[in-house]
């Protein structure tokens, strides 16, 4: 079972004790992703991405058989371009010894988990690190599955081994957790904006108004 107080102040993440995990966000996955909008998916992961890089959070990024399957998506692969996916045949990522080293190298013990599909290559992993004494959370709105049935069947598993399922700007949310801390406020903002949606466009909305002349100037 995932280890740590389900509430209270201490469930909530922070920056300093996350480690996020990327999980084949790849072109064979997304042309049999089912259980959601694909745009929507690779959207919220990468906004996911972008908002570990704002606050310096650890990021493993992981493909399988991307010879076969297709390289990372491009647009995460943007995100950490200096950053070489592991490729793997396991399709367990973890067990896949490379995997585990990298996300134990950062001592961080909440493990955060988004990929395709949900109900194969997250919820696997998922369930060995909860119970091999991580904190797990699974980003449900970043990734997918095979079909609505697969995906909430292979959460609501996850949920019983102890993951915490949650949503992506749920995760950017704890991470800023207050407005005072001035120096992440820039680049939430940013993402927000690029791939908040509604939110999004309603930023967008606010700060040209703000800036249009109302014409009773002096």
């Amino acid at each position: 079972m995932s280890t740590g107080n389900k509430a209270g102040l201490g469930a909530l993440l922070t920056p300093d004790e996350s480690v996020l995990a990327l999980i084949d966000h790849q072109p064979f996955q997304v042309a049999n992703l089912h259980s959601h909008e694909p745009t929507m998916v690779i959207n919220n992961a990468v906004g996911l991405a972008k908002a570990a890089k704002v606050f310096d959070v650890p990021t493993i990024l992981t493909t399988v058989l991307e010879e076969r399957g297709g390289l990372l998506l491009q647009g995460l692969q943007d995100v950490f371009p200096e950053q070489k996916p592991i490729n793997r045949t396991f399709v367990n990522t973890w067990q896949d010894e490379r995997v585990v080293d990298a996300v134990k190298a950062t001592g961080r013990k909440k493990l955060i988990i988004a990929g395709l599909w949900t109900e194969v290559c997250v919820a696997m992993p998922a369930i060995q690190a909860a119970g091999e004494g991580f904190e797990v959370f699974v980003v449900t709105d970043a990734s997918g599955g095979a079909s609505k049935e697969a995906h909430d069947m292979a959460v609501r598993r996850m949920i019983q081994a102890g993951v915490t399922p949650i949503t992506w700007i749920a995760v950017m949310a704890e991470w800023q957790r207050d407005w005072a801390r001035e120096k992440t406020v820039p680049g939430i903002v940013e993402v927000q904006a690029q791939h908040g949606g509604a939110s999004g466009v309603a930023y967008a909305w606010e700060t040209q108004l703000l800036a249009t002349p109302t014409g009773n100037e002096v």
